[in-house]
């Protein structure tokens, strides 16, 4: 029997064709695309490798690291904060602040009208209870309240008059006064002292009468022993003239070193002594001298 060999129509030969074709090139594409991103991935290692060599420089012949991002950078820090310091409190007068921070007006006189402080105080030491009150001269850049609150802080103070066992004070603001400390222009101060025979020159304070005259020139200013120290001249001032009050009279420096005397004339000069302000020590000693005129 003869076997008929059929031959593949043109159209079957194609298919066929093209399926071979297919299937050759499959896998050859696969494996480019591989290449490619192995291609890909190769420049990303050597980008970053490139990118972190620039990042180093040369310095000094020095290799330094490269500057940190700007969210690892640190925070600059943070400015200081304002605080206002504190003048160092006086060591030999009542609680506060003693050093002036500017050199403040002073009227030369005013109108001699008075403003009284508010208020008082219980009485302080023992004996005989001397009231007082303390006022300002109108018009004064002076709270009467912090004036009033000084006098009362110098006159209760253990080392005052107090100490001498026989005066008591306490400030009143109406009523019988026994003595009124008053501050006041240097004009008017020097007008009032008059009234006894007084010169204060602008310059001084006086006693005269009930009168305890505060010359507001040396309650700012005090004087140059202490300049430094001004609440503790104002504690002067008061001991002083109070002091003049109690019939207490001058006295002069006992001798190179020692404190002051509280009558003594301090803002004349301390002729060797030891600035100070009271008329006690601490352990209830008058502080005294030779008397002077």
């Amino acid at each position: 029997m003869t076997v008929q060999q059929t031959t593949p129509s043109r159209t079957s030969h194609r298919r066929r064709g093209r399926r071979r074709l297919k299937l050759a090139h499959t896998p050859r594409r696969r494996r480019g695309t591989g290449r490619l991103w192995a291609g890909l991935a190769a420049l990303t290692v050597l980008g970053a490798a490139g990118f972190a060599a620039v990042g180093w420089s040369q310095q000094g012949g020095k290799t330094s690291p490269p500057e940190a991002s700007s969210t690892q950078r640190a925070k600059p820090a943070p400015a200081p904060s304002r605080t206002t310091q504190r003048p160092e409190p006086s060591t030999s007068t009542s609680p506060g602040p003693t050093r002036t921070t500017s050199t403040p007006t002073i009227p030369a006189t005013g109108p001699g009208t008075f403003t009284t402080a508010s208020g008082g105080t219980g009485k302080v030491g023992k004996g005989n209870t001397l009231r007082y009150r303390v006022e300002v001269e109108t018009g004064l850049d002076l709270s009467t309240a912090d004036v009033a609150a000084q006098v009362d802080a110098v006159l209760a103070d253990p080392r005052g008059w107090t100490a001498d066992g026989t005066s008591a004070f306490q400030r009143v603001s109406s009523g019988t006064a026994d003595f009124v400390v008053k501050v006041a222009t240097p004009g008017t101060v020097d007008k009032i002292c008059a009234t006894q025979g007084l010169d204060t020159g602008g310059e001084y304070n006086c006693s005269v009468g009930r009168n305890v005259m505060v010359n507001l020139k040396r309650w700012e200013l005090a004087t140059q022993y202490y300049a430094d120290d001004v609440r503790g001249y104002r504690a002067l001032i008061v001991n002083h003239e109070v002091g003049h009050f109690l019939h207490h009279g001058h006295v002069t420096c006992p001798g190179p070193g020692k404190p002051a005397p509280a009558m003594m004339q301090q803002i004349k000069g301390l002729k060797g002594c030891a600035p100070n302000v009271w008329p006690y020590d601490a352990q209830g000693r008058l502080i005294t001298g030779p008397a002077v005129p």
